[in-house]
């Protein structure tokens, strides 16, 4: 009988017992029956299913376990994908369809609306880095795993355990690709760019905070809008660049002088506004306040945020700071100009550099060799020595008991007892040697001691008195001359300062891509080397200069002691300064400058008043460091790279003939009437 029973492809299967058959005549004939059977109806989905199957079982374990390794990633990657793009579409089609069914006028401010989007929020940035460097971390280790198994497949599959410690591997893997992997990937400024500010009402915009306020009799504006300005925009075109030349761009919006000083600080954060064209486009005044706006937020960055509060741009002074301390005899002051240029790259950090001066373009030219400073290597900035001198002169009877005392002094235990003496006198002063040099009966006693933060010439002559006094009672017959007999050598040119140093011995250097020479400097690598050269060092030998190897280290240096309260007369010796350039190799250009004795402090003098305290905050330098001596060290990096940057950017001015040119246009005015 035939009995007619549905298979499981869904489709009727007659069987038909054939009896007296051998075993093999019953497969034939059943081989020829389904046959027969697939050619009369088409396959389904699971007859392809069954051959998918069967063909799988050609494959060695390796293989199929390495094919569905392959394909389980290709489909996480698709979801993780998927996801963000697709709500993202979403969003820009949701924004496109809302803008085009809007008016021309509606859509105008509702783009004007997304872009100050992206600056109105102030949280800090995730650390992306650290969750991109963990994605390669696992993805490598799941990798090696994977690789570890396949090498020997048939052995792990048959030992339980070793299975079991793969697939508790593999889960814990598969969590964080399903959970985390990927998310550093996502560009955040584009959710930001799509998002839609239209749906909120003007009045309901929220503000972000400002870092930090200037004070309120100075300027009730609301805060500035901030997001990532640091590193800020490309510093602006200085006057040695004849881009600077050029009129104010017309996307500059038509009603700025109606808009309120934050805005505008905004719109030059964000480089929509270049620094230098605030006075033209606003007053001189006002100009000075968006600036300090702009400053402070970019400050508050560095972690010196408000240093400008303190620093005043209209007419005052406290009287009751300069009493006893900084001047007599009080009449006024003269108010000097104090620019910021940078930000430069100094020793891995981001310096902003005050600078007080009456120099036209002196300030702008700094800035233009910060950035191409920062557009390189950056500024590497190494002390070498540090130790402010005092050099007393004391007379004996005789030249022989003057050569006694030189003897005497050079003497390991009995410098140790001069040392003893001279910190007794001071908390943060330490004597480091002390170099006699006869001429006649006098003995000139050059010592060098180590001051802390402070400049320390106040501290050194303190401690030389107590050093002449324990030499009196070995050599009664001793006399001071003078504290000081000039091989100190203070506020004077010496080739003592230049050999031996005096304060901060500093060398520092950069190397500047020839890309960057042509662009930013606007000239060329072996041009400015050449001019180095015939100028710095050939010019300056011919004319007998002692520390002059330089085109003008005086003007950086001098320019910044006066911002920062140092003393300005050490100007002499702090300039001391030979500028080497040389063309790398690759063609680049590698700048170096030495200084042995620049002589600056944080604590002290000048240091104290308040402008000159806030621009000391405004590096980051204010007061005593962490440690002794800090504070100052750092510092001298400062007026180093400022002063490297100033030689960079007037060395490129003078091999592109720019230099009278640039001055005219732009340090030349009509006398007032």
């Amino acid at each position: 009988p035939r009995d007619a029973r549905p298979s499981h492809h869904g489709y009727p299967l007659s069987i038909v017992p054939i009896p007296h058959l051998s075993p093999v005549d019953h497969r034939n004939t059943l081989q020829k029956t389904a046959m027969v059977v697939a050619t009369s109806a088409p396959p389904t989905v699971g007859m392809q299913i069954d051959a998918a199957i069967a063909s799988l079982e050609t494959l060695s374990t390796t293989q199929l376990y390495a094919t569905v390794i392959a394909v389980s990633l290709v489909f996480s990657f698709y979801l993780l994908n998927s996801g963000g793009e697709s709500s993202a579409l979403t969003m820009m089609n949701e924004s496109s369809s809302d803008s085009l069914r809007k008016p021309k006028a509606d859509r105008k401010r509702m783009k004007t609306q997304q872009q100050q989007s992206r600056e109105e929020t102030d949280e800090p940035e995730p650390r992306w880095h650290i969750l991109r460097i963990t994605n390669y971390v696992v993805a490598t280790g799941f990798t090696l795993s994977v690789l570890q198994f396949a090498s020997n497949a048939s052995t792990y599959l048959n030992d339980s355990t070793s299975l079991l410690q793969f697939l508790m591997v593999w889960s814990l893997f598969l969590c964080y690709f399903f959970g985390f992997f990927g998310i550093s990937f996502i560009e955040l400024d584009d959710f930001v760019d799509q998002q839609q500010p239209s749906q909120q009402q003007p009045s309901q915009q929220t503000q972000v905070a400002p870092s930090r306020q200037l004070k309120k009799a100075e300027s009730s504006d609301p805060p500035v809008k901030v997001v990532n300005i640091h590193p800020p925009a490309s510093s602006a075109p200085v006057c040695t660049d004849p881009t600077s030349f050029k009129k104010p761009s017309s996307k500059i919006p038509s009603n700025l002088k109606e808009l309120p000083n934050s805005e505008i600080a905004s719109l030059v954060l964000q480089d929509k506004i270049k620094d230098h064209q605030l006075e033209k486009l606003l007053d001189p005044h006002r100009a000075v306040e968006v600036r300090r706006l702009k400053f402070d937020a970019k400050l508050d960055s560095l972690g010196c945020g408000g240093a400008l509060t303190e620093l005043p741009h209209k007419h005052a002074l406290d009287y009751k700071r300069v009493l006893g301390a900084n001047c007599e005899i009080v009449v006024g002051y003269i108010p000097i100009p104090v620019g910021m240029a940078g930000p430069i790259t100094l020793n891995g950090e981001s310096v902003y550099i005050p600078m007080a001066t009456t120099e036209g373009c002196l300030v702008a030219s700094t800035n233009r060799g910060c950035k191409a400073i920062s557009q390189g290597s950056g500024a590497s900035s190494t002390i070498l020595k540090d130790g402010i001198t005092r050099a007393p002169c004391v007379r004996l009877p005789s030249a022989r008991e003057a050569a006694e005392v030189a003897l005497w002094i050079g003497k390991t235990d009995n410098f140790l007892s001069l040392k003893e003496a001279f910190e007794s006198t001071t908390s943060f002063g330490k004597l480091l040697d002390a170099t006699p040099t006869v001429a006649g009966k006098n003995v000139y006693i050059r010592l060098r001691c180590f001051s802390g933060d402070a400049m320390g010439m106040n501290m050194i002559s303190k401690g030389s008195l107590a050093v002449i006094d324990a030499l009196r009672q070995i050599f009664p017959r001793l006399s001071l001359l003078a504290l000081s007999g000039n091989m100190c050598t203070d506020k004077k040119a010496a080739a003592m300062n230049w050999i031996e140093g005096r304060g901060k011995s500093v060398v520092i250097e950069a190397t500047i891509p020839q890309d960057v020479v042509r662009s930013t400097l606007k000239t060329s690598v072996r041009a400015i080397t050449e001019a180095n050269v015939n100028k710095n060092l050939i010019g300056s030998a011919m004319a007998g200069t002692v520390g002059g190897f330089n085109a003008h280290a005086a003007n950086n240096v001098t320019a910044v002691f006066l911002a920062t309260g140092q003393d300005p007369a050490q100007n002499v010796e702090s300039s001391n300064c030979i500028t080497l350039m040389e063309e790398t190799p690759e063609g680049d250009l590698w700048i170096s400058c030495t200084m042995p004795s620049i002589e600056v402090g944080t604590v002290g003098g000048g240091t104290g008043l308040p402008a000159q305290s806030a621009c000391l905050k405004a590096i980051g330098v204010k007061g005593g460091g962490e440690n002794p001596g800090d504070n100052a060290k750092q510092l001298a990096h400062v007026v180093a790279a400022a002063t490297m940057a100033g030689e960079l950017s007037l060395m490129a001015a003078l091999a592109s003939n720019s230099l009278v040119a640039a001055h005219m246009a732009h340090n030349r005015k009509p006398a007032s009437k």
